[in-house]
């Protein structure tokens, strides 16, 4: 069965403005995927394994070619296992808030751990960088309290996000933002969001 891997980075639960667009996402999805299975990673919750000394030992090890052995290698099968799980689905839904311009720090943390040579990206001197999850959309459901156009160049959350997509080769990114969330007033964030979740749905429907 296909899959759809929704990636949460809100600790708020349906208090975030993020976490809401990806449920009015889901529930189109769901409608017009019926073939397809829907996971949800909470990076709050999820038992993400820390990125230290052993993991690092094990990186550095597959970029010069050797198999990591001892702690290291003990350590990287759980970095694997995450990657694997990650590489296994078929479309990825990321709904994160801003925080400090970028990403929540747990969310971070699953980045470092997918981000790894030989598992999601390699490299050649001839050839360079080149993505390896390739074939697979991405849907990004992202909030922020402030307006950031592109002039302020302070907005650091989506254009990071879609560039690690493309890093390990997802192409093909449509995103739904959600802006000024605690700035405005209540009633016109009440009609933002309405709009926002109608364009999460219609993205979902086109999928």
């Amino acid at each position: 069965m296909p899959r759809l891997l929704h990636i949460k980075a809100s600790p708020r639960g349906l208090d975030s403005y993020s976490t809401q667009l990806a449920e009015a996402f889901i529930q189109a999805f769901k409608q017009n995927h019926p073939l397809y299975g829907t996971d949800e990673l909470d990076v709050f919750h999820a038992n993400l394994p820390a990125f230290e000394a052993p993991q690092a030992a094990a990186k550095y090890a597959v970029m010069s070619g050797q198999e990591p052995t001892g702690a290291a290698g003990r350590a990287w099968k759980a970095v694997i296992g995450v990657i694997n799980d990650f590489k296994s689905a078929d479309m990825y839904l990321i709904s994160s808030p801003m925080w400090n311009f970028s990403i929540p720090y747990r969310l971070k943390q699953y980045i470092d751990i997918l981000v790894q040579p030989g598992l999601t990206f390699s490299y050649s001197a001839a050839g360079g960088y080149k993505g390896l999850v390739t074939g697979k959309k991405a849907f990004l459901m992202l909030a922020r309290g402030g307006a950031y156009p592109p002039s302020t160049k302070s907005d650091m959350q989506q254009p990071y996000l879609e560039m690690i997509l493309r890093f390990v080769g997802v192409e093909e990114i449509r995103a739904v933002v959600a802006s000024s969330t605690l700035m405005a007033g209540a009633a016109e964030v009440h009609d933002m969001m309405e709009v926002a979740k109608e364009q999460a749905r219609t993205i979902a429907a086109e999928a």
